[in-house]
């Protein structure tokens, strides 16, 4: 497996913002330069949000209508080619939940990831059981190839914790209740813990525990979110806006708008200060586990 792969998220992404800001600059609306092009309003959101990969023709069509200049619908045209690049996970076929390859590509590329749970583990860092207990919880009739699928995934998406070209760096914050809440019994509990111990060892992982004393915290109002930052390029410009996930029951927000963005970032700064310290954490994990183990009998 190679150590790191974007596949075709960040292009797809990169393409559709260019094309929306050729779209704007030719003051079309979204529903006329669908007429335009004999394309439907849902393809054309599709495009602009990086939702599927595009044709180099279809690239061309569009700069054609929206007065693009040759060198740019080259460059367009040339970064379409990109966009239907596979990344690893892709390989997982059905055992990708719908439109979440989206976000996988993104926790790929990003070169550090700020979580905050506050109620479940965070899915790179769960355990196989753990997983597997949340994912059957999830889905209940889900049969069980497919079961077993999506554990595999979420196991392979741990690779990039630890690779060795460039690592991301991850702050997670975890409310109490992630270590004290039981998920798959005592024996899944006492190895969740004590994986999230090793991994809080890691060098570019900070982990630390909100405890419950910590009383109303900006956790309890904003609710399980990761914020992505990606790496700079030549010219010293983010490859991706910073980006904030949010994942829900039936499906997953992004929000890369500045303001939305900022506001965030400031809850997890307040939900850091109002967390134990890394040493401490540990401490509090590492006895939750003693206590799971004792509970095995």
């Amino acid at each position: 497996m190679a150590e790191k792969t974007t596949g075709s998220t960040v292009p797809r992404r990169q393409l559709g913002r260019n094309l929306k800001a050729l779209r704007n600059k030719a003051h079309l609306t979204v529903r006329a330069a669908a007429a335009e092009l004999e394309w439907s309003e849902a393809k054309m959101w599709r495009i602009e949000t990086g939702q599927s990969p595009l044709r180099s023709l279809d690239v061309q069509a569009m700069c054609f209508v929206y007065g693009a200049p040759p060198d740019l619908t080259k460059a367009l045209m040339e970064l379409a080619k990109e966009t239907k690049a596979r990344g690893w996970w892709q390989a997982y076929g059905e055992a990708m939940p719908e439109g979440f390859d989206i976000y996988v590509g993104l926790e790929e590329a990003a070169a550090s990831l700020d979580f905050y749970e506050s109620d479940l583990v965070s899915g790179p860092l769960q355990t196989e059981g753990y997983a597997r207990e949340v994912i059957r919880t999830h889905i209940p009739d889900l049969d069980e190839a497919s079961l077993e699928g999506r554990v595999r995934l979420r196991i392979a998406r741990q690779t990039l914790l630890s690779r060795s070209i460039d690592p991301p760096e991850l702050r997670i914050a975890l409310s109490e209740a992630v270590v004290r809440r039981p998920v798959g019994g005592s024996e899944v509990m006492a190895h969740q813990l004590a994986h999230l111990v090793y991994v809080s060892g890691l060098p570019n992982i900070s982990l630390r525990v909100v405890p419950f004393t910590a009383g109303m915290n900006a956790g309890v109002v904003t609710g399980p979110f990761v914020i992505l930052r990606f790496p700079v390029n030549g010219e010293g410009t983010a490859i991706e806006p910073p980006t904030v996930f949010a994942d829900g029951y039936t499906g997953g927000l992004y929000l890369d708008k500045e303001r939305e963005v900022g506001q965030y970032d400031n809850a997890f700064h307040r939900i850091w200060n109002a967390s134990l310290d890394e040493e401490a954490s540990r401490r509090l994990i590492s006895e939750a586990a003693g206590s799971y183990e004792s509970a095995r009998g």
